[in-house]
C-alpha cells in the first residue's frame, strides 16, 4: 500500500514544480523622440500707403497692416521683445526741403489683433522711433505662440516741406 502514496506524492510534486515556473524574461525597450525647434520670427507688410494730406497739413497717419511675432521654440516660461525703428522719409534728391527726419515719426502699436498659445502678450508704450522702442513684449510663454497687432504710424511733417511722395523705412525685429 505504500505505493500508491509514493505516486501521488510524486505526481503532487511534479505538478508544483509545473506551476509554478517562471515566465521567459522579456527586454525593454527605452523609445525615445525630440521636438525641435523652429524659432523666432517676425513679418510685416512689405509696403504701405498712408495716403496723401495737402500741402501744409501739419501730420499724415495711419494704421501699417499686421505685424506678427511667431514663436516656434517651445519654450517653458519664454520671453520675446519685439522692436521698431524708422529712417527718415524723403522725396526727389533727400536735400532739407525733402526729407522729414525720423524724429518726427511716432509709433502706436495698439493691442493685440490676435494671440495664439500660452503667454502674456503687452504692447510697447510707442513713442517715437529715431531709435529702437520696444513695439510688443511676449512673457510666461510656455510651448509654441502668435502675437499680432496692426500699429499707428504718425508722420508730423515739419514746416517748409516739399510736395512729393515720401518714403521711409519702418523696421520691426524680434529677439
Amino acid at each position: 500500500m505504500r505505493k500508491p502514496l509514493l505516486v501521488i506524492a510524486a505526481a503532487v510534486g511534479f505538478g508544483l514544480v509545473a506551476a509554478t515556473s517562471l515566465p521567459a524574461i522579456a527586454d525593454d525597450t527605452v523609445v525615445t523622440f525630440s521636438i525641435t525647434t523652429a524659432g523666432l520670427t517676425i513679418s510685416e507688410p512689405g509696403s504701405e500707403n498712408l495716403g496723401s494730406v495737402a500741402s501744409g497739413a501739419a501730420s499724415v497717419s495711419g494704421q501699417i497692416g499686421p505685424v506678427t511675432v511667431t514663436d516656434d521654440r517651445g519654450t517653458l516660461n519664454g520671453s520675446w521683445n519685439a522692436t521698431v525703428i524708422s529712417t527718415d522719409f524723403t522725396t526727389g534728391g533727400g536735400t532739407a526741403p525733402e526729407t522729414i527726419p525720423n524724429i518726427n515719426v511716432t509709433y502706436s502699436p495698439g493691442s493685440a489683433t490676435a494671440t495664439t498659445g500660452t503667454g502674456t502678450f503687452t504692447p510697447g508704450p510707442g513713442g517715437i522711433i529715431n531709435v529702437p522702442r520696444v513695439a510688443f513684449t511676449g512673457t510666461e510663454l510656455v510651448g509654441d505662440n502668435t502675437a499680432t497687432w496692426n500699429p499707428t504710424l504718425t508722420v508730423t511733417i515739419p514746416a517748409g516741406k516739399v510736395a512729393g511722395t515720401y518714403s521711409g523705412t519702418v523696421t520691426h525685429s524680434v529677439g
